[in-house]
């Protein structure tokens, strides 16, 4: 397990204040992460290429092409208030 010290070591380089109690929290995740990550340093990884990613990434891209939209009655069919086809707010700033 990782020692008090260290735990707030590392709390005070992330600019956390902890309580005593979060020290043994923390410090017992911390113990946990190590041991995981450890495990997973012991794996054979010399066959495998460096990849950001565990899937190949593409884009699936379409034509733009122009269509009609929807009318304004539909798309504001729910709207609580409207005026001119417009959704209809409350002003959030003061004086307007």
């Amino acid at each position: 397990m990782i020692d008090r010290e260290t735990v707030k070591h590392v709390a005070k380089l992330a600019r956390l204040g902890l309580s005593e109690e979060d020290v043994e929290t923390f410090g017992s995740q911390l113990s946990v992460i190590l041991e995981n990550i450890h495990i997973l340093q012991e794996a054979d990884v010399s066959g495998v290429s460096p990849t950001a990613h565990a899937s190949r990434l593409t884009n699936i891209m379409r034509q733009d092409v122009p269509r009609p939209s929807y009318p304004p009655e539909v798309l504001l069919a729910n709207a609580p208030d409207q005026e001119d086809n417009c959704l209809k707010v409350n002003a959030v700033l003061e004086g307007e």
